[in-house]
Order: C-alpha cells, then sequence, then structure tokens
C-alpha cells in the first residue's frame, strides 16, 4: 500500500469519517477500481450523482448495440432477394425498445451495480462529490445532508462525461434528444435531424434510418468520422446515402425552433451528398432532433480548486500511473480515470486505466499506462475500426510513413458475401523502424478483423514478419495481407 499521510486532512465539517479510499465517479473504470480495491483490503467509499456504471451500460455502448444488431438484421434481410430469395419484414421497434428496458438497463435502474460494489465490501452513495482538499471529499446527498470523507491512501476521480450542450440560438429548452433520449425511444420519428457525424451520431443515424426514418446528417466538418482515416469517412459517406439518409458536412445549425411537434433548423450548407443545394441557406423540417455533437467533461463541480487543479480545464494531466499532476508533479493522493483524463474517451480505455491506477493505489509493480495502441470501433453497417495514428498524425509526428490500402469487397471473401461487403483495410508504417503505428479496418466485423492490426500495432510487430504469416482464405483479414504488399511512401 501506498504511504499514509502523517495527520487526517481537515475538510472543515464536524463529523470526518475516515477510510482508505473515495472513488468519485463509477462509470466502468471508476466501478472496476474500488472493487478491485476493496478486494485487496481497503475500506472503499463510492460516489456516483447519477448511474453506478456510467454513461456505457444506460445510454452508450450496450443500449446502442442491440439498436444497432436490430438495425443490421434488417438490412441483412433486405440482401436476402439477392442471395437466397425473397424475404419479407416489417420494421417494428417495440423489441427494441423491450430489450434496452429490461435486458440492458433494467429500466434504468442501476440496484444490479450497486449490489455488486456492495457485495465486493464498497459503500455506495448516490450524491455528489466534491474535493474539499488533499485526500478529502464532502459528498452532498440527495436530501441535502453533507458526509465528510478523510481517504488515508487517497482519492480517485472518474467523473466521465455529458452530452454537449450546442450554443446554437433557440435550441435551449426545445425536446431535442441526445444519446440519452434516443436509447430510451419508444417509437421512431417520421423525420430526423442528428447534428454530428462522429460515431455516435452515424450510429444513431443509420440505426433509425433503417426502422423508416427519413433521416438527414449535419456534420460541421468536411467528412463524417473526423478522428478516422479520410477514405473512412468517404466511404461510409457513400453508404449511408446509397441507403437513402442525407449527409451535409461543412454545415453549420445557425437556429432552431420548435413549435406544433415539429423542428424548424436554420442551417448554413456545405457539401451535400444527398442534394446538391450548393452554398447559402437552408431550412429543414423534422419531427425530431438528435444532437451529437461532442461531450463535456463533468469537471465543473468536483472542487478541483480545492488541490491546485483548473475546473475549467476539459482535462486532467495524469502521469504513467494515472495521478494527477500539476506542472508535471503528481497531486498527493489523487488518481484520475476516464474520459477526463484525454487519452481516448472509451470504456475500455477507462477500464484499462483502472487497472493501471489499481496497482498504484494498492502499492504493487505493473506496466506504466501506455496509448500508443488505442483501439476503437465504429459500429456502423460497415464497421470502422481503427487502432494507433492515422496517416496524418504519423506525419505530423514526424515519421517516415509507408501507407498501404485495399478495398474488401474487392478479396475473395468480399466477392463471396456479395451485397454489404464494402469496406477497406488501412496500415501505416513508421519506414525507419519496420512496424505499424496505425491501421484502419472497415468492413463486416471490421472491429474484430480490427485485432490483429491492434496486436500488431501494440507489440511493433515488425512488418516484415507480418507479411510472412499464414492468412487464412477467404477471410476478410486476409486483406491485411494484400495492404501490407501495397506499403508505399507517400
Amino acid at each position: 500500500m501506498v504511504s499514509t499521510p502523517s495527520s487526517s486532512p481537515d475538510p472543515q465539517h464536524q463529523d470526518v469519517t475516515e477510510v482508505d479510499l473515495v472513488v468519485v465517479g463509477a462509470g466502468p473504470g471508476g466501478e472496476a477500481l474500488a472493487s478491485g480495491a476493496a478486494a485487496g483490503g481497503l475500506s472503499v467509499v463510492v460516489v456516483d450523482r447519477h448511474l453506478v456504471g456510467g454513461e456505457c451500460p444506460y445510454y452508450g455502448c450496450i443500449p446502442s448495440k442491440m439498436m444497432v444488431r436490430a438495425a443490421d438484421a434488417l438490412a441483412e434481410a433486405s440482401r436476402a432477394g439477392t442471395l437466397a430469395g425473397d424475404v419479407a419484414v416489417t420494421p417494428s421497434w417495440t423489441p427494441v425498445a423491450t430489450r434496452i428496458r429490461d435486458e440492458a438497463t433494467t429500466d434504468w435502474d442501476d440496484d444490479i451495480a450497486v449490489r455488486r460494489l456492495e457485495d465486493a465490501g464498497a459503500t455506495v452513495h448516490h450524491g455528489v462529490g466534491r474535493l474539499t482538499g488533499p485526500r478529502a471529499v464532502e459528498v452532498t446527498l440527495p436530501d441535502g445532508s453533507v458526509m465528510a470523507y478523510a481517504a488515508r491512501v487517497g482519492v480517485v476521480l472518474n467523473p466521465g462525461t455529458r452530452p454537449a450542450e450546442l450554443p446554437v440560438a433557440g435550441l435551449a429548452g426545445t425536446p431535442y434528444w441526445t444519446n440519452r433520449e434516443a436509447v430510451q425511444a419508444t417509437g421512431v420519428p417520421a423525420t430526423l435531424v442528428v447534428v454530428g457525424g462522429g460515431p455516435i451520431g452515424c450510429e444513431m443515424a443509420q440505426v433509425f434510418a433503417r426502422f423508416g426514418a427519413r433521416v438527414t446528417i449535419l456534420q460541421h466538418g468536411p467528412r463524417l468520422l473526423p478522428g478516422d482515416e479520410p477514405e473512412a469517412g468517404e466511404m461510409l459517406a457513400d453508404v449511408l446515402a446509397s441507403e437513402g439518409l442525407r449527409v451535409m458536412t461543412g454545415a453549420d445549425l445557425r437556429e432552431v425552433a420548435h413549435a406544433d411537434g415539429t423542428f424548424t433548423l436554420t442551417v448554413d450548407t456545405g457539401n451535400d451528398t444527398g442534394d446538391d443545394t450548393g452554398e447559402g441557406t437552408e431550412t429543414l423540417h423534422a419531427d425530431q432532433l438528435l444532437v451529437a455533437a461532442g461531450r463535456t467533461p463533468n469537471l465543473d463541480d468536483l472542487g478541483l480548486e480545492a488541490v491546485g487543479l483548473d475546473p475549467a480545464s476539459r482535462t486532467i494531466e495524469v502521469d504513467e500511473r494515472m495521478r494527477a499532476t500539476v506542472d508535471g508533479e503528481p497531486v498527493e493522493g489523487l488518481w484520475v480515470v476516464g474520459d477526463v483524463t484525454g487519452k481516448g474517451a472509451f470504456t475500455h480505455v477507462s477500464m484499462y486505466q483502472s487497472g493501471v491506477a489499481l496497482r498504484d493505489v494498492l502499492g504493487q509493480d505493473g506496466p506504466a499506462a501506455a496509448y500508443h495502441a488505442v483501439p476503437h470501433t465504429t459500429f456502423t453497417d460497415p464497421e470502422v475500426g481503427g487502432v494507433g495514428m492515422t496517416v496524418r498524425q504519423a506525419k505530423d509526428a514526424g515519421l517516415r510513413v509507408r501507407v498501404g490500402r485495399t478495398a474488401t469487397e474487392t478479396s475473395s471473401r468480399g466477392f463471396t458475401h456479395g451485397p454489404g461487403a464494402r469496406g477497406l483495410i488501412t496500415v501505416v508504417e513508421d519506414a525507419d523502424r519496420g512496424v505499424l503505428v496505425g491501421a484502419t479496418a472497415a468492413g463486416p466485423g471490421g472491429g474484430e478483423v480490427l485485432g490483429l492490426l491492434a496486436l500488431a500495432v501494440h507489440a511493433a510487430v515488425p512488418v516484415d514478419t507480418l507479411r510472412t504469416m499464414i492468412y487464412a482464405y477467404p477471410t476478410f483479414h486476409r486483406a491485411i495481407e494484400t495492404a501490407l504488399g501495397e506499403l508505399a511512401e507517400e
């Protein structure tokens, strides 16, 4: 165990309870760390202002993938006419909403997650936790009462993020959706405008379109999926347009009004893959508006100033052991995991960081955090997976870059798969070291194909070794061999 302070901190409260560890925010990383610390013999208090488990199981990864699975089933049924004969399917949102309510979220109730932590030995509070000094936390409970804790080992912050509120005239006060309302939907709107062409926006747009909504995507930037390779975003835009969605890039939402059940949107238009309106202003009407344009870190009500951190920051700097830092020096007894570290807003990053932080909390040895091979997947159809650096990022880092690309639909597996085989593989090599530093796998099962590439980037497997592998035939991952054969400087 790490050393404890020589004297208890004074959180300026009459009654102070001493424990070993306080975890503020119980997203996946915080929950896992708290359970591990309790199993390691520490007395642990967990505080969360909403649902224990965080965004992922209630409003993010889990319910959204149920939506994706259902929409993909409809798409596959529509392809049966080409592959196997006529199939008639009538879309119904009821099974989707029922699965999300009953199986994924237990009607947005966290009793199971709370019991899981309590069974591990932790104490759980629903409330607002704030730092009042080093190793000191005050918890405001729903009834307004306040509890104060002094943590002998320290405090872990895992506050997560919330949907960003766009500063668009007229938007506030309208019944627009974020991802949270979208996964709770009990029906499909006839028309839907999605603001944001990132992973959440693209997934949701395709899902609702496949269930019958007429969908328009408004993307501020020049392409969809701006964090991925340009060819991946361009390919996805083509696929969505072929399915009847309207994709407007370079589009700025200027004003929103809502009356009589209809949204009226004023949009400064840019490129448009669905209807070439040119430059200017366009008015759109929709039954529903979904805003999926970024996230806001939950750092504004944590008492960060009490330990020398800036509450106006979008991230908290951490070292390789997940200890918060100021000017490169660790903050006494404070660890941070999850989205607010700025290392990747993914559940798997938070879980990874929780393991690193837990070892440090318990005084155990182990590898430091490393982020050179962070993977991610957008679960559209086709899936778009990426790991490590894009071509642009590698060049900006000063590397001598070689790039290999191939289309998966032209492979033997793509040929036999038929409809729905659209995809691509891009590999990015540090030519001086002869190893991959990044890759993209898009197509059917793109997130699964990515596993091989993530391993190659993480372990710095020499490209010459990857070329000597035997790739099963005919598989989608065999296209990696073709992409490696196309490596060339650019």
